[in-house]
């Protein structure tokens, strides 16, 4: 699934903060609350509920809520957008170079001669 490019640059502005990263690093070891995300960082928890508004907001993540606990988890097809178009960008990359190395290569074999004097 390619990401819209509006729902491309939400992901990417979600995953440029390194806190926000963070985050996301927690939680691709499972679901986790606000609290548990909110515990190893020096910030309040209002500021802490911006975050994952911000990662909400760009498809990173989703939150389900049962009673008074917001549980967050990560959402792979967000991730899955997001590894597509960054190997699409590689194989660009990657297919130019091969020319370059064919140019390269097609050069050293055969050298222009020098005219005959």
């Amino acid at each position: 699934m390619m990401l819209q490019s509006v729902d491309l640059d939400r992901a990417f502005h979600a995953l440029a903060d390194p806190t926000r990263r963070g985050m996301v690093d927690r939680l691709a070891q499972g679901p986790a609350s606000v609290k548990e995300l909110a515990a190893p960082l020096s910030m309040a928890l209002p500021s802490v509920m911006k975050h994952l508004r911000v990662l909400e907001a760009g498809g990173i993540v989703l939150s389900e809520k049962a009673g008074r606990v917001r549980t967050y988890h990560i959402e792979p097809a967000a991730l899955a957008g997001i590894e597509e178009w960054v190997s699409r960008r590689k194989a660009a990359w990657n297919r130019q170079f091969d020319r370059l190395e064919a140019y390269l290569t097609e050069e050293t074999e055969d050298p222009q001669q020098e005219p005959e004097k």
